[in-house]
């Protein structure tokens, strides 16, 4: 058994950057969520730090976002919360598995596009 609350199935709809991802969750019986903007639930992936999308670190933040965005944006995966309530910024925070088991927090650390991070 593992640590996580729920696990939801879940549509990836948008980007931002490394470790930030908007996407509309399968809540079951015919029921999606796009958050309350209509425009994507907030997940700040867990466990890691990816670089920004501005500043000194902005040209190694395209390039990692970019790697995510080929691997999951527009394909459905399964979203694992951490807890049942968003962060400081509004995000909750989770695990993102693709549709073949791959663990995509693990893949951006081991790809050397995020730091692991600890909380």
């Amino acid at each position: 058994m593992d640590n996580y609350l729920y696990h939801y199935k879940a549509l990836v709809l948008d980007i931002y950057d490394a470790d930030t991802i908007r996407v509309e969750i399968d809540l079951g019986f015919g029921l999606k969520w796009k958050g309350s903007d209509g425009r994507g639930v907030q997940i700040r992936l867990f466990g890691l730090d990816a670089p920004e999308m501005k500043g000194e670190e902005k040209e190694f933040g395209i390039i990692s976002r970019n790697r995510l965005r080929e691997l999951i944006l527009g394909k459905k995966i399964t979203l694992k919360t951490i807890k049942d309530s968003s962060e400081k910024y509004g995000r909750y925070l989770g695990t993102i598995i693709t549709s073949d088991g791959l663990d995509v927090n693990e893949w951006l650390i081991n790809e050397g596009l995020a730091k692991k991070m600890k909380y």
